[in-house]
């Protein structure tokens, strides 16, 4: 038998069905499963899940974490992280320790990541500079594509 510090910590998960539709404030600690249509503003502690098809309009959403699959229009801010998953459509200002977009997703604003140690700019140098260092620093020979042009090393 398991004593209370080895039993898993259950989280309840409620679910805002296809047919759904709820327009307010919404609250919640734990995990909330948006499939139907949401209006309002969204404070909350927990986890946000928007499925696919499933629409947020939101004046805000602030979560620990949120998970799109469907669409969300408005600004977030996830203490965590937010994940736009392939079909998602998101609109609005996006703010999280940790920004996952994945292919097929529609992103119409800016992203903040919060809590980052220091800025790191990958993009910023030409690719002729870096095979240049990659040639001094005698890394083995591979190729790298960018944007603008293929560079072997």
């Amino acid at each position: 038998m398991l004593n209370s510090n080895e039993r898993k910590k259950e989280f309840s998960v409620v679910t805002f069905g296809r047919e759904t539709s709820f327009q307010g404030l919404l609250k919640f600690n734990e995990i909330v499963r948006v499939q139907g249509k949401f209006n309002g503003t969204i404070e909350a502690a927990g986890t946000l899940i928007v499925e696919k098809d499933a629409e947020v309009n939101a004046d805000h959403i602030i979560v620990s974490s949120l998970i799109v699959y469907g669409t969300v229009t408005c600004d977030v801010h996830a203490l965590d992280k937010v994940d736009m998953m392939t079909g998602a459509r998101v609109k609005g200002d996006v703010t999280a320790v940790r920004i996952r977009i994945a292919d097929g997703v529609l992103f119409e604003g800016q992203c903040s990541m919060t809590n980052v140690d220091k800025e790191v700019e990958i993009f910023s140098r030409p690719s002729e500079e870096i095979k240049s260092e990659l040639i001094r620093t005698g890394k083995e020979q591979r190729t790298f594509e960018s944007s603008s042009s293929t560079v072997k090393t």
